[in-house]
Formats: C-alpha cells, structure tokens, sequence
C-alpha cells in the first residue's frame, strides 16, 4: 500500500496486523474467544475444535496461539518474553489434550498440538529462532519432512491448498522457510541435501552446502556465507538474488545458539 501511495490504507492494514492482541487472554497465554459484549468465552477448552461453526478456522485455541506470523516479537512480548513463550512452544508440540469429535478433518499431520496437514500451523517449527533454540527447530522440521513426506500416492499428510504443502516441503529442504512472506527474511532451519542450487532471474546462482547431512546429521554446527562466518538465524531475499553461497556444517548433537 505504501509502494502505490495509499498511505491511509497502509495505516488501516498496519493497525489490523495487530488485532490478534485483543484476542490473547495474558491470564492462560492463548487466544481466546471474546463474545459480543467483550468478554471471554467461558468455559473454553484451548484444544476444542468444531468444524464449520467453531471459534476457529479448521483449528484449536493452540494453533491459533502462534499465528502471528507478521508479527513474532510482538507475540512473544504478549507472553512475556523467551521463558515462557517458548514454554509454551514446548508444550505446544507435546499436547495431546483431544480435539473432540467434530474437529475438521483438515488437522492431521499432528506433532502433539502442532498439524502439518493444515497450513496455519506452518510456520510454528520456525519460531523458535526468535527465541534462541534453533536446534529445535531443526529436529522437528526434520522429523517433519523425513516423516511426514512420501514419494508415493496420496505421500502428503494434509489437504495440499493451493500448492503450500509442497511449497513448504521445497523451502525447508534448501534450509530456509518465509515465516513472513512478505518481510524479505527467511529463518534458517535444516537442509535435507548435501548441495541445491536455485537459477536466479537475474541470471545469478544461489548455492546451499550442507556438509555431512543426513537423518542423523541433522543439527547445525555452524554456517559461512559466502566464506565468512555468519550469525543470524535467518538470510535475507537480498543476499540470495546476490548469488551467495549458504554454507552449513551439520552434525547429530544440538549445537549451540549460533546467533
């Protein structure tokens, strides 16, 4: 909206990227249902989920929890910072609290709380780069495409909308997945291969080494762009069209932060 000069709908739009605050009760750390005079939906049971005429889109109190994409910092802010966002995180991933009987049949793929086979939980498994525990990030977006993919019919775990099941597939085998598309930073999780290379329309080649990877090999131990150490857990839409090259030295125990 800024780029065509509508500022006024910029604003709008900015100002809606927060409403989910409204919606997130402090006192449970979930998104909550409000009912029309404002007040919170009591009882409300954060894993419930009823398909069609629920309080949430094909999901659960849980997976609507993280879908801030736009805004990560902003949500872990709500929870009071890393400690318990990513407390959170963890229990997210081991929750088995039932959906009940008239859950969507969309939610499969199920890690604990966290459904691969429906897109809003997509970008969950990357979130814990903001809060400084990449390692877990790569062992479930690992465990993820080793176990949720298959190269035979019907190989997908979900419901494949619009072409995302795949295209998640695609950007976390490179390495890397767009938590916001639109933010030009891509956070860093595990490549599957040993070497990709992606053609660029600029007629430039942007190359990813992953020495040593492997089921077991799943972990990073440290990374290089283009020769030179590198810290941030996640590389940007600029550094790629620059042709760099991505280098990752992968090994089977969690390695340190390394950002």
């Amino acid at each position: 909206a800024h780029k065509i000069g509508k500022v006024e709908d910029a604003v709008t739009y900015a100002k809606r990227a927060h409403y989910y605050k409204n919606y997130f009760d402090s006192s449970i750390h979930f998104i909550r249902p409000k009912l029309e005079d404002g007040s919170w939906r009591t009882p409300y049971d954060p894993a419930r989920s009823i398909h069609t005429v629920g309080d949430f889109c094909e999901g659960n109190g849980w997976q609507y929890t993280f879908f801030a994409p736009q805004d990560p910092y902003g949500l872990i802010e709500l929870f009071g910072g890393d400690k318990p966002f990513t407390a959170k995180l963890d229990d997210f991933f081991t929750n088995t609290d039932s959906m009940g009987e008239g859950a969507s049949s969309d939610i499969t793929g199920l890690i604990g709380q966290y459904a691969h086979g429906n897109e809003p939980s997509h970008h969950v498994i990357y979130l814990f780069n903001k809060v400084g525990q990449p390692w877990k990030t790569q062992k479930y977006a690992s465990e993820v495409m080793r176990e949720l993919y298959k190269n035979t019919p019907a190989g997908l775990c979900g419901n494949e909308d619009c072409g995302q099941m795949s295209a998640w597939y695609v950007f976390s085998a490179m390495g890397f997945y767009p938590v916001n598309p639109v933010g030009g930073e891509y956070e860093i999780g595990t490549p599957l291969y040993p070497e990709v290379r992606m053609r660029l329309s600029n007629g430039k080649t942007f190359t990813v080494l992953a020495h040593g990877v492997s089921g077991k090999n799943r972990y990073i131990r440290s990374v290089k762009l283009d020769g030179k150490p590198y810290d941030k857990s996640y590389i940007t839409h600029e550094q790629i069209m620059n042709g760099s090259i991505l280098e990752f030295e992968m090994g089977s125990e969690p390695g340190k932060a390394w950002y």
